[in-house]
């Protein structure tokens, strides 16, 4: 007796499935073992992958205690002890915390008047290619500015440079490292050079107001009137902000007429 169309249909998914088992039984006995191997992997993977963040979580905040700490031990008068955990937080803290206890302990050697050991710690930060870049920037400043006595005029403008013609000329740290390449260019006898960047300087939004009343009267008397710059733009604005109201006052009128 023949089978009906919808037996034989029947018969083929018992035959497929009955297949696909047996492919993934074979698949099992041949692979399983790596399959469940890779599985417990990539979780012990991602397991530690957290733990890792934990603990890098965990010692950032003792770095901040331990640099907290310190600046409290200055403040009670106890600077051996602040010294002491700035030597540690350099030696066992992460980039970020490395840097500030190198900034902080090459100011307490500057106030001493060791110029050369607080430059040599600026020289650490700024060679230390796990800090990120805009401190390593502020260590090079204040680097040079600690060994500016003993430098050529040259190797200061050389120095600042990147800084001073960088894309964002109004960044945090252009002020300083313009400062320090225009009084090296003054050095010089490039009055022209100098007056400029003491121009820039003293039209940078935002910064002291002691740096900008020294600036203006370092640039004015290099031939920089920065003050009648100044005038002039606020001049231009205002006649700028009242031509478009006016025209669109008197523009009715013209039409009654």
């Amino acid at each position: 007796m023949a089978l009906s169309p919808t037996n034989d249909a029947a018969l083929l998914q018992e035959v497929d499935e009955a297949v696909r088992k047996d492919r993934f039984d074979s698949i099992w006995q041949r692979f399983g073992l790596w399959i469940v191997g890779g599985v417990v992997a990539a979780l012990l993977a991602f397991g530690g992958y957290l733990y890792w963040g934990h603990m890098q979580d965990s010692k950032r905040g003792e770095n901040a205690e331990a640099l907290l700490g310190a600046f409290d031990k200055f403040k009670a008068a106890q600077p051996t002890a602040g010294t002491a955990e700035l030597a540690k937080i350099e030696a066992e803290g992460g980039p970020a915390y490395r840097a500030a206890a190198q900034f902080q302990q090459a100011n307490l050697k500057a106030e001493r008047g060791d110029m050369k050991a607080a430059a040599a710690l600026m020289a650490k930060v700024v060679a230390d290619t796990e800090v990120d870049q805009s401190l390593r920037d502020l260590a090079l400043i204040r680097q040079t500015a600690f060994e500016f006595d003993t430098l050529k005029p040259e190797m200061v403008i050389a120095r600042m440079k990147p800084i001073v013609e960088a894309k964002d000329p109004a960044s945090s740290w252009f002020p300083s490292a313009a400062e320090l390449s225009a009084t090296a260019h003054y050095q010089l006898g490039q009055y022209k050079e100098a007056g400029v960047l003491y121009g820039r300087i003293a039209d940078t939004p935002n910064i002291p107001k002691s740096l900008q009343s020294r600036t203006v009267q370092m640039a004015g008397m290099l031939g920089v009137d920065v003050v009648k710059d100044r005038a002039a733009e606020s001049v231009a604005k205002e006649q700028k902000g009242s031509a478009a109201p006016t025209a669109a006052a008197t523009g009715p009128a013209e039409e009654k007429k």
